[in-house]
């Protein structure tokens, strides 16, 4: 289906229609944006003139157009990667292996693909098919008898909903487990885009020459020179440039994308035309702020001790090891520096959290425990792991942490301590905290843990607080303060002025929500899912 022509002309004959649910915006207008300026037709309704339909997955589709005519567009129906590769390879790519309603039954798929891409048999797909359409009408049937607000139709709704999974199995989803991500054990190439929700796809990053660089400035401006500012704005930028949905061939591409501004977009000019940052390789011939962002980027090293070690004269991290200046905490982030740097296989962490879970439930049942971070935002690779628990009845967490660190620790997970505060009374409802090291059953590599552990009425705060991203909390937080409040993982708390016109929290009246939903409706924010807050 076309070839390596004129890249103009690369969706020529393509009629298009976008399925817009579940779908970014700003992904979905570059898409069309492409799709428009390669000789594609965008149509805004289904007809016989439409050779392609794009949609984030089957039940998307079936919700626009209904069950009954699922089979009739199952030549026309794709998913968006199609859109994806095409512009990556800047060649038309065959259709058959994007199909959303058709597995291809050709020739049997690699041990790869067989790993990446589960399909559905065409005898799965028209019995699940045929299975949905009965519970659908059996439910319309019961509704007619004015039933439908009974547990049944309830029932009957969500193995509806069940059924379409199944048929709704692609390519780029593995075996859907209770938190509604993906559990796939290969650590190949694909590993950026496997483990995503259902509901969401996370193209891979095709700008890793721009981002690289950016994650480079970002640690260097955090951990060497203490200017967080700047640090941020790298993290945001590259936030935005790894979702996009093609390769960055020109500055002009990027204009008007938020969080690239002009000096990104002339950072990203460079970066094109060169292969590399100006900036960056100043810092890197610079001595000092070589060896500070180095020493920055050991745990529990901030930009003031790093500053201070290189004034002694050190130069490498060998260096450091018999530095007596350095806390037990620092010494342990040093020694297990490389152990704590490498990334985690979301299914280790998926095994490491059941083990937390069930130490946790042996020691008090009913108690909650959930990994948070970048392990409940659907990424496939994690740097380390966030543990938010509380309890349901406000007063068994009281104490816990301490038994549920001495159990881990008999169990040789837990192995090295850095922070420990985790002795509040009850009756001060605080936050008890743990940060430490920990070990994957079987080896002796280290992983950054940490526990906290709330009161049940702090308890959807710190979880929205240790989800993240960063770049969500700090919305909230400026939205917060925009209201009038101050909003950290602890609540969300009125703010006054004292004497000295100063701003001052009424930390005793938070305001008392009990999900992560009514924190989000309070502050007039849009609600996302944990997989939707990689912003």
């Amino acid at each position: 289906m076309g070839g390596e022509g004129d890249v103009s002309s690369l969706f020529a004959g393509v009629v298009a229609v976008f399925l817009e649910q579940g779908v970014h915006h700003r992904r979905l207008q570059i898409w069309k944006d492409k799709l428009q300026q390669r000789g594609g037709v965008l149509r805004h309704h289904i007809n016989r003139s439409v050779t392609h339909i794009f949609a984030e997955n089957v039940k998307f589709l079936s919700d626009r157009i209904g069950f009954d005519r699922l089979r009739k567009f199952r030549s026309v129906a794709f998913k968006y990667e199609w859109l994806e590769d095409c512009l990556k390879e800047g060649t038309r790519l065959p259709v058959e292996k994007y199909s959303l309603l058709n597995a291809p039954t050709s020739a049997p798929a690699s041990s790869d693909e067989s790993t990446h891409s589960p399909v559905i048999s065409e005898d799965e797909f028209h019995h699940g098919l045929l299975s949905v359409v009965k519970v659908k009408r059996s439910h319309e049937t019961d509704r007619s008898n004015e039933d439908s607000d009974s547990e049944e139709d309830s029932h009957k709704r969500k193995k509806e909903e069940v059924w379409m999974d199944v048929i709704h199995r692609s390519g780029k989803l593995g075996v859907v487990g209770k938190s509604g991500m993906t559990s796939q054990r290969d650590e190949g190439k694909d590993m950026e885009i496997q483990t995503q929700s259902p509901q969401s796809y996370t193209p891979p990053n095709l700008n890793k020459n721009i981002t690289a660089i950016f994650d480079e400035l970002k640690n260097i401006f955090g951990d060497a020179l203490g200017d967080d500012r700047r640090s941020f704005s790298y993290y945001k930028a590259n936030s935005v440039l790894e979702k996009l949905p093609f390769k960055i061939t020109s500055v002009e591409e990027v204009k008007g994308l938020p969080a690239i501004g002009k000096s990104m977009q002339d950072q990203i000019a460079e970066i094109l035309k060169t292969g590399k940052s100006s900036r960056l390789e100043h810092f890197k011939e610079d001595e000092k702020v070589r060896v500070v962002s180095l020493f920055g980027a050991v745990w529990g090293i901030g930009p003031s001790t790093a500053q201070k070690l290189y004034e002694k004269g050190h130069k490498t991290l060998e260096d450091l090891q018999n530095e007596e200046s350095l806390t037990s905490a620092q010494k342990y982030g040093l020694r297990f520096h490389t152990d704590i740097n490498k990334k985690i296989p979301r299914h280790e962490v998926q095994e490491m959290e059941l083990l937390v879970k069930n130490c946790a439930e042996s020691i008090t049942p009913g108690i909650s425990v959930l990994c948070g971070g970048s392990y409940r935002r659907g990424k496939a690779l994690v740097g380390d792991m966030d543990f938010v628990v509380t309890h349901p009845d406000g007063k068994s967490h009281a104490g816990f942490l301490r038994k549920l660190v001495y159990k881990l620790k008999q169990l040789d997970f837990l192995t090295e301590d850095l922070t420990v505060g985790m002795d509040h009374p009850l009756e001060e409802r605080g936050v008890d905290t743990y940060f430490g090291l920990c070990k994957y059953p079987g080896r002796e590599q280290r992983h950054r843990i940490d526990l906290k552990v709330y009161p049940h009425e702090k308890y959807a705060f710190g979880l929205i607080a240790w989800t993240g991203n960063d770049v969500l909390n700090r919305r909230l937080r400026l939205l917060a303060e925009a209201k009038g409040y101050r909003l950290d993982d602890h609540g969300l708390f009125p703010v006054t002025r004292d004497a000295q016109g100063q701003r001052v929290s009424e930390r005793s009246s938070g305001v008392l929500c009990s999900t992560e939903r009514e924190v989000f409706d309070k502050l007039e924010f849009p609600w996302l899912e944990p997989n939707e807050r990689n912003l």
